[in-house]
């Protein structure tokens, strides 16, 4: 999620002309986003961490369920 920030400054500092940005080219900026679709795309998916944020929080529900329901029963 942070590329996705640095990609989304960099482009409307580099769309509003301001200081150093005015020179950096057009690709940079591409290939900051052609990584992040890389990324988001294959990367995550090839490491497995796709499924460990899902697997994460599936885990939290079941225990705060599991918390409820025997505090209901005392």
């Amino acid at each position: 999620m942070p590329l996705i920030i640095v990609i989304a400054v960099l482009t409307l500092l580099k769309y509003l002309e301001v200081a150093f940005l005015d020179s950096l080219s057009w690709w940079w900026i591409v290939g900051l986003m052609l990584l992040a679709f890389l990324w988001f795309e294959f990367f995550e998916r090839m490491l497995g961490l796709d499924k460990h944020k899902a697997d994460t929080q599936t885990e939290i529900m079941k225990k705060n369920r599991l918390k409820r329901s025997f505090d209901k029963k005392k």
